[in-house]
Formats: C-alpha cells, sequence, structure tokens
C-alpha cells in the first residue's frame, strides 16, 4: 500500500513536470548540450580519430604515437598537422581528423590574419588572443564548468544535508553549538581567502573544487535544519523511538525521504550559482590554471579584446543560454513539488 502511494506521488510529480512545456525543452536542450561536451575530443581534436598507415590502423585520440612510426625522425609525439608526416600517411594509407581539428589548446600558426581573428571557414568562431579556436574552448569549456559544478553541488548538498539534519533532529546544545560554528565560517571572507591561496600556489581543479566545498555546503543546511526541526515532533517520529528504533535509522529512513523533496527544487540553482562561481574566479584569475579550458578565461579575454566582439558575444551567449536552461529546469522541478500545484 505505501509503494503504490510513493508511486502514485512519483507519477504526480513527473506529471506535473511534464506540464510544464519550457522545463521540458530545456531539459532536453541541456542534456543534448552537455552530452555533446562529453565527447569533445571526437568533435574537435587535432590529433586524427583514426590513421590507416601501411595496412595498420590507429587511433591517435586513444594512444600516442611516436614520429618514426610514421617516418619521421624523432622519438617524440608525431604532430599530425606537419606537412611531411602528413604527406606520407597520405602516401601510405589515410587519416580521418574530427569535424573541427582543433583541440582547446591548439594554436592556429597558419592563420594569415593577427590575433584575435575572427570567424571564418576554418575558425566558425574565430580565434583567441593567442591562436586558438574558440569553438573548440567552449566544447570542452562546457564540459569543464558543467562537471565541476555537479561535483560540487553534489558534494556540498550531501554535506549540507547531513549537517542540517544532526542540528534539527538532536536540537539543543547540538543545534546551538553548530549554528554559531555555521555564523563564523559564513562570515569569512572567501573571496580574501582565494586570493591568499592563489598567491601562494596555483590551485588544481580538485584543490579549487575543495576549496569551493569548504564555502558552498552551508546553502541547504538552514532548509534541512527547518524541515527535521518540524518533522521530528510528528506521530509516526515519536511512534519509532518508542518502539525503540535507533536515531540513524529515524534520520536516514522517517525524516530525511520528506526533507530531500524540500531540498530537490534548489539544486539547479545551486548548479548554475556553480557555474558562475567558477566562471566568476576564472575570469578574475583566481579559479583554474591557464591550462585548462575555462569559459570564464574566455570572457576575460573578450573584456580584453574589446576589437574582437566576436569572443564576448561567443562567451555571453554561451553562459546566458546554459544557466537560463538551469533555472527553467529549477523552475519546472519546483512546480512539480509544489503541493499546490501537484493535486
Amino acid at each position: 500500500m505505501l509503494k503504490q502511494q510513493s508511486n502514485s506521488i512519483i507519477f504526480r510529480r513527473l506529471n506535473a513536470f511534464k506540464r510544464n512545456k519550457r522545463a521540458v525543452v530545456s531539459l532536453v536542450l541541456f542534456s543534448i548540450i552537455f552530452l555533446i561536451s562529453l565527447i569533445a575530443e571526437i568533435l574537435a581534436n587535432d590529433k586524427p580519430l583514426l590513421i590507416k598507415y601501411k595496412g595498420e590502423f590507429y587511433f591517435p585520440i586513444v594512444k600516442s604515437y611516436s614520429d618514426k612510426m610514421f617516418g619521421g625522425d624523432f622519438p617524440t609525439e608525431a604532430d599530425y598537422k606537419d606537412s611531411y608526416i602528413r604527406q606520407n600517411i597520405n602516401k601510405h594509407g589515410y587519416m580521418i581528423f574530427p569535424p573541427l581539428p582543433y583541440s582547446y589548446n591548439s594554436i592556429d600558426y597558419t592563420l594569415e590574419r593577427p590575433t584575435p581573428s575572427s570567424p571564418d571557414s576554418k575558425h566558425w568562431l574565430g580565434t583567441d588572443d593567442e591562436g586558438r579556436d574558440i569553438l573548440s574552448r567552449i566544447i570542452y569549456g562546457i564540459r569543464l564548468s558543467v562537471i565541476f559544478a555537479f561535483l560540487l553541488t553534489a558534494t556540498s548538498s550531501v554535506i549540507g544535508i547531513i549537517a542540517g539534519a544532526i542540528q534539527g533532529y538532536f536540537g539543543g546544545k547540538t543545534d546551538l553549538i553548530m549554528q554559531r560554528v555555521l555564523e563564523i565560517w559564513e562570515a569569512l571572507p572567501q573571496l580574501f581567502i582565494l586570493i591568499i591561496i592563489a598567491s601562494i600556489f596555483i590551485p588544481s581543479f580538485w584543490g579549487l573544487l575543495f576549496i569551493m566545498i569548504c564555502f558552498g555546503w552551508m546553502q541547504l543546511t538552514g532548509i534541512v535544519r527547518a524541515e527535521f526541526l518540524r518533522t521530528k515532533n510528528f506521530e509516526f517520529v515519536k511512534a519509532a523511538r518508542a518502539l525503540g528504533v535507533s536515531n540513524q535509522r529515524i534520520i536516514f529512513r522517517h525524516i530525511l525521504p520528506n526533507a530531500v523533496v524540500a531540498t530537490m527544487t534548489f539544486v539547479p540553482f545551486i548548479l548554475s550559482e556553480a557555474i558562475v562561481a567558477l566562471t566568476a574566479l576564472d575570469f578574475l584569475g583566481l579559479g583554474l590554471p591557464p591550462e585548462y579550458p575555462s569559459l570564464g578565461d574566455l570572457v576575460r579575454q573578450g573584456k580584453d579584446n574589446l576589437q574582437a566582439p566576436w569572443i564576448g558575444i561567443s562567451a555571453f551567449f554561451v553562459l546566458a543560454s546554459i544557466l537560463t536552461l538551469l533555472i527553467f529546469i529549477g523552475e519546472g522541478i519546483r512546480d512539480a513539488f509544489d503541493t499546490r500545484k501537484n493535486q
């Protein structure tokens, strides 16, 4: 009976989400964009997808091959843009390049115009001030930003939910002490701390993720705490205590599922905030190292190269589109979990 009721609630929420056509379309578009970014190496790469050379097949995007293997003189990795290597491979076989023969860090040394160069048949969105293809950097940058935001949102949400559950369930001194700690931690100047850390060493992907988790886990704590304070006085919780059910089981089996429902509506908005935060830090030079394909670095280049408006327009359009889609998805999830609209 309880299982049927739970399934009925899930179906009602799914139907409520499907009725929001804007949210459904946004979810489809965001999923397509993210899936495209996941195969960035296949779509945009300065290495061939496949080489057939003297009857043998090679896959440079999976494995590195030396210059000597294709008739060169050096033991280092082959440069597939080198005219001699290209001629030698085409003489004894063929090679297939991706639709965009540029990776996010590929510098086009054959440009006939000074960088940043405007869009043309070779570079559909132009190049940045270092001669790198903007479209390739956008594809890789979307993947980096979304994965970073997913990891940050998931990890910080789990920590915040657990902290809020402990506060709300046990209450008393536990709640009082943790609330004071939260107030002190929230008052710490995150930007100044990042400036200090960036001046000491350049944060890596995981290092920056750890730093942002340390300051971002408190977003859901207050919501979960309030939900636990409300729910722990319900009759089914009192009955579970009277039957000798452990606190851990009551928290994770009886109260937490109800609290998670209240937090689900905030997840897409937290995800969009994480993308904005990473972009802002990269724009200020406090985020990822320069070798990463960052959207924030593209925004910075747009600011520094106002004579090349295609850079700023591309960065603005990509960020605005992704954030708009996430906001629409969040609105759809919020309406799906709204009991007043989901009857």
